[in-house]
């Protein structure tokens, strides 16, 4: 984590409400994670004391740029808009804990609801620069709200759909999952709790749909990895980014907690954001 001097490079509205942006940013483009965020400072103070937080959409290390796409939903949000290239802000990062993929991993389902694109983008840079195939599940209201595929890679497989069926298919992303839940290796998502939460249910009767058999004991067999640790993470087939708000983004103020199904409340912003989808109580409110 570290405190980094940002400068505009480009910003566009890529979507009704919704923004991208580049910043220049070598310390932060260097050594930051698909999964992570930043903590960025408002540059007017009047009223607005608090940091806002960020996915780290994308970053390249070797021109020192790092993007983030976020919808105005409020004054902070709404003075990032303002910004024109050349103007600098200051971002604390990267924060939190990544996505982690299995090294024998080769086929990747990423699955993201409305701008819980932000959160898995990334991670398809990452695995396509890996040698890995990535098919993208997104899912947003109307056609209106599809993000924009022109921006994804052209390696990655964009599959879309639509709650009123205005463009792909005629309903809610998850209904896709199942078609590639066979060929996945491993699956990855952002976007609201019920989306996730949906999609944890059906991870969690993957093995027996597929008739995955449980092999003998062997060494290390029944060990518990940590909650919220890069193991755990690792050998789930489903690993979820949260959603929360925050206020320090440090872990002090506790304002972003969500339970554990071993009861012991985690922090999104240090513990997460990006949980093994079975390590969180997704009944449980928080």
């Amino acid at each position: 984590m570290r405190l980094a001097a940002a400068e505009l490079v480009e910003s566009r509205e890529i979507l009704p409400g919704q923004w991208l942006q580049a910043y220049h940013a070598p310390a932060l483009a260097n050594g930051s994670r698909a999964g992570q965020f930043v903590h960025a400072r408002p540059g007017d103070f009047s009223g607005m004391v608090l940091r806002r937080p960020f996915s780290l959409n994308t970053a390249d290390p070797l021109n020192g740029i790092v993007t983030i796409h976020f919808r105005v939903i409020g004054r902070g949000t709404d003075w990032f808009t303002r910004l024109r290239a050349g103007d600098a802000i200051d971002l604390l990062g990267p924060l939190g804990r990544p996505f982690e993929v299995d090294p024998r991993s080769r086929h990747l389902l990423l699955i993201a609801g409305g701008l819980g694109m932000a959160g898995v983008r990334m991670l398809a840079d990452e695995a396509i620069r890996d040698g890995r195939r990535v098919t993208l599940l997104f899912g947003a209201a109307s056609a209106r709200e599809v993000y924009p595929s022109t921006l994804l890679p052209d390696e990655v497989e964009y599959i879309v759909a639509t709650d009123d069926g205005s463009i792909g298919h005629h309903g809610y992303v998850t209904d896709l999952v199942p078609e590639y839940e066979a060929w996945a290796d491993q699956a990855f998502a952002c976007g609201p709790a019920a989306m996730l939460a949906a999609l944890a249910r059906i991870a969690g009767g993957r093995r027996e749909r597929l008739g995955v058999a449980k092999l003998g004991r062997k060494r290390g067999a029944g060990k518990t990895d940590p909650v919220g640790s890069p193991a755990a993470r690792r050998k789930a087939f489903l690993q979820v980014s949260m959603e929360q708000n925050m206020g320090c983004a440090v872990g002090a103020c506790l304002g972003c907690v969500v339970m554990s199904t071993s009861g012991t409340p985690q922090r999104v912003c240090r513990e997460g954001p990006v949980f093994a989808a079975e390590e969180i109580a997704w009944e449980n409110a928080w």
